[in-house]
């Protein structure tokens, strides 16, 4: 592993977050990897500009991208740094990308629409050894990846659940998870395994039946599980965007009796903003993934160790799957 070295933009959000891997891989693997800046900047017409300063030739390179910018300019800012690598004769390739852009079309449910999500991965997966991600909206979207490029989706909650169990046990008493959508199902139920092999196994389970006419609004909201009542309840999901999903799953809840709301969404986007989300929820929390400790009303629950660790084991050929457990 000598030759392993980590990438990415001092000025962006991801510099600290890979500043986090490394110092966690110092401190519990008593080792020590160099963390290259790469600045990128803008030409005058908004041209996307790289300019590395450091020497990465034969070097195992990791690149830790900012998922926080917006998915087109971190598409272009993808494409030219996995260029720049490879003609600086890396000796290999490695994207940590901990919100993997593009992956809510990863089908074609209607007419005349593209499946953006294989677009995307046919583009950044030549020259890639391996991408390592976190809670993938849905698990398939791996095989539009070829088997030279392989996709480790690490899954959030195991830390989370520590987190939770740590800061919020109160909370976790006659408790009932629910899933926001029909969609998110298996990853409630999954969780949900996850409390219980960490001793809190009092918790109960529902869904919510939504349907939704098109993108961003729901046209009806509907409650099948447990009955709620008198329940703590922890919705969860892998994206929070607008937030009006979690908004209308709470009001019905809420409705039915529900007593402490609690939501948990991966990757916080809050593009609306999080005042109505804190008029319905008592507590918000998302991963730092894509959100930063700064948005108002929400607890921040770092996943960097999970990475740092997928990247180790990568490395030291030993296994990742452990951490989906």
């Amino acid at each position: 592993m000598e030759n392993l070295v980590f990438l990415a933009d001092k000025k962006s959000n991801a510099w600290d977050f890979a500043e986090k891997i490394q110092q966690y891989i110092k401190s519990t693997k008593q080792e020590e990897f160099p963390l290259y800046n790469i600045p990128i900047g803008k030409f005058r017409n908004q041209e996307t500009q790289i300019e590395p300063t450091e020497n990465i030739r034969k070097k195992e390179v990791y690149y830790i991208a900012d998922s926080t910018k917006t998915p087109n300019e971190l598409w272009v800012e993808l494409m030219l740094v996995k260029d720049m690598a490879l003609r600086a004769s890396v000796a290999s390739y490695n994207l940590i990308l901990p919100d993997l852009p593009y992956q809510r079309q990863d089908r074609k449910d209607k007419a005349r629409v593209p499946i953006s999500a294989s677009v995307f991965a046919n583009s950044i997966s030549p020259g890639t050894k391996r991408i390592i991600t976190m809670d993938l909206h849905a698990d398939q979207i791996q095989g539009f990846y070829p088997a030279t490029t392989p996709v480790d989706p690490l899954k959030s909650f195991p830390v989370v659940a520590r987190y939770l169990v740590t800061n919020h046990k109160e909370d976790l008493e006659n408790l009932l998870i629910v899933a926001p959508d029909q969609g998110e199902v298996k990853r409630a139920l999954s969780f949900q395994r996850r409390l219980e092999k960490i001793g809190i196994d009092n918790s109960g389970f529902g869904f919510m039946i939504k349907d939704r006419r098109k993108a961003g609004e729901i046209q009806e909201m509907k409650y099948a599980g447990e009955d709620p009542k008198g329940k703590n309840i922890l919705l969860l999901d892998d994206i929070i965007d607008s937030g009006n999903t979690l908004c209308a799953a709470a009001s019905v809840l809420r409705e039915k009796g529900a007593q402490k709301l609690m939501a948990y969404g991966t990757h916080g986007l809050f593009t609306k903003g999080t005042c109505e989300l804190n008029n319905y929820l008592d507590h918000i929390f998302t991963s730092n993934t894509h959100n930063s400790p700064s948005v108002p009303g929400v607890e921040v629950i770092d996943v960097s160790s999970l990475f740092a660790e997928a990247i180790y084991r990568a490395q030291k050929g030993s296994s990742i799957s452990e951490l989906f457990q």
